[in-house]
Formats: C-alpha cells, structure tokens, sequence
C-alpha cells in the first residue's frame, strides 16, 4: 500500500512512520503485522510480496486484499502486480497522479481529500 494515501499516515496527531518505518506511533496490530514481519520477506531479502514467493498471495495477504477491495476500491495484489511489471518508481508515480492533487492527497481510509 502506498502510505501516502492512507488515514493513519496522513493524520496530525500521532502520525503512523509507514510499514518500513519505525515502531513509534504505530497500532499494535500494525507492530505485530503478519506481512511487514514475514521471514521469508526478511530472510530472502524482499522488499515486496510478489509470485517469487511460494506462499504468494499468502492467507493473510488474501484477507487484506479482500477487505480494502470491498470497503475501499483498493486493491493490494493489483498493485503489488503492478510494481512486479513496472517497478516501485511506476507505481510510486500512477499513484501520485491518481491519488494527489494541488496541496491535497485523496484518503483511501475517508474516501475524500485531505488538505497537505
């Protein structure tokens, strides 16, 4: 998921450092996160789930994947498709256009623009 566009990293108080970031701010739920803490990511060196992985998309991704396609339109295996064919920098980029405006970023969360 690209942070940029998600409620927790975008809010004033407490803003969440992103998945690569560090612990402080962070929901328990994301310290203990199944995927940011997966060995064979670490062990392998990956930055990314991809279809590298035998396990991929792995149960846990499934679910995630799932959720935010039904409550919010988004989907993590299409962009992680996406990064895998074109790149971090693409994707970084089709999210810009798509996501962020002049001083404003469209939040996946609240499904409106919040002011930069």
């Amino acid at each position: 998921m690209d942070c940029a566009v998600c409620a927790a990293y975008l809010r004033e108080k407490r803003k969440c450092p992103g998945c690569r970031g560090g612990r402080d701010n962070k929901p328990n739920s994301c310290v203990r996160c199944v995927i940011i803490n997966c060995k064979i990511l670490k062990d392998r060196k990956m930055k990314y789930c991809s279809d590298k992985c035998k396990k991929f998309p792995c149960e846990r991704l499934e679910s995630l994947d799932h959720r935010y396609r039904t409550k919010y339109d988004f989907s993590m295996l299409d962009n992680l498709a996406f990064i895998e064919k074109n790149g971090i920098k693409a994707f970084t980029a089709s999210q810009e256009k798509k996501y962020i405006g002049k001083n404003k970023v469209f939040c996946i969360h609240s499904r409106k623009y919040m002011v930069l």
